[in-house]
């Protein structure tokens, strides 16, 4: 009995019980809870503690990492407290998605080699290799798409996607984005380039006539981003797809002064977890890139389809 009440109390605390819960499922590292909780590393760490001194977590050493997870102990704390497991904690279904994501990320090796061939060949020379050959070469494979560029500014990425795309309608909220975009495209002789005012919770595109709705570095910009990527769905054709590229959560407080930042990034659980709940299928999340310089920005890309009919 005396086993069980220290337990109890130690599990108390929310943030200890859904470590616990999630320790029952898988070993994880301090980094990954980091990530999955979204906690600072000292907070986790003194959590560990706390439940290894209650006997609910034993951790192993490989290298310079501990691996965490809990500890076989008394049979009725481990009934009672895997039945939480089925009860609704208010983060539970969340610390699941997220649970999922970081086991994903540890099978995914080539994101790996990728991050690493992305980190070289902005800094090494290699006769004719670039960024921008790679993206021509890959809009010249794919098939004419309808594509919609949502919160596209100035329109450089619009301008790219032109040049293959049926056609691109390119949505901005200002008046001077809006029509730079447009002169910028007549003076190219860009004729599959279509500029429209609008707002991205209330897209000026009929239902259902986008094969791709993409989101570059705009969402951030939504005051309720789950209404921009539901218009999103909305514009879409069956079977069409999403794209979105924004930053990783951050704490550059500053960025809502200096780009009018209204969100500071989101998370690969956040965009996952609202692609789903707009109805997107086949969502993936994986970061694209990671600055070097401070504030070391990093980029997320999420993409997801709107099931066919």
């Amino acid at each position: 009995m005396a086993s069980i009440v220290k337990s109890l109390r130690v599990l108390g605390d929310s943030t200890r019980l859904r470590m616990w819960l999630l320790l029952s499922q898988e070993e994880l590292s301090v980094a990954e809870l980091q990530e999955i909780l979204g906690m600072g590393q000292s907070s986790i760490s003194t959590h560990l503690a706390q439940l290894k001194h209650a006997g609910l977590v034993e951790d192993r050493r490989t290298g310079k990492n501990s691996w965490y997870r809990s500890k076989p102990g008394d049979a009725g704390v481990s009934r009672l407290l895997g039945a939480l497991q089925n009860e609704e904690l208010a983060e539970s279904r969340q610390d699941q998605a997220a649970l999922e994501l970081v086991l994903r990320k540890r099978q995914d090796k080539t994101r790996a080699f990728f991050d690493d061939m992305a980190g070289r060949l902005g800094r090494e020379y290699v006769p004719g290799r670039s960024w921008k050959s790679i993206a021509e070469a890959l809009l010249w494979v794919l098939p004419p798409l309808v594509i919609a560029d949502l919160g596209a500014g100035e329109g450089a990425f619009s301008m790219l996607l032109a040049q293959r795309a049926e056609k691109v309608i390119a949505i901005d909220n200002s008046d001077k984005m809006v029509e730079l975009g447009s002169a910028l495209a007549g003076k190219q002789g860009v004729a599959r380039l279509e500029y429209r005012k609008g707002d991205l919770e209330a897209v000026p595109i009929a239902d259902g006539v986008v094969d791709l709705a993409l989101f570059s570095q705009s969402l951030h910009h939504a005051i309720h981003p789950e209404r921009a990527i539901g218009e999103a769905w909305r514009i879409l054709k069956p079977g069409g797809r999403i794209a979105i590229l924004d930053l990783v959560q951050h704490r550059f407080a500053e960025a809502r002064e200096l780009y009018a930042d209204v969100w500071l990034g989101f998370s690969e659980v956040d965009l996952e977890s609202m692609l789903g709940r707009a109805g997107f299928g086949d969502a993936h999340t994986a970061v694209v890139h990671k600055e070097t310089k401070a504030p070391f920005f990093q980029t997320v890309l999420a993409v997801g389809s709107k099931p066919a009919l």
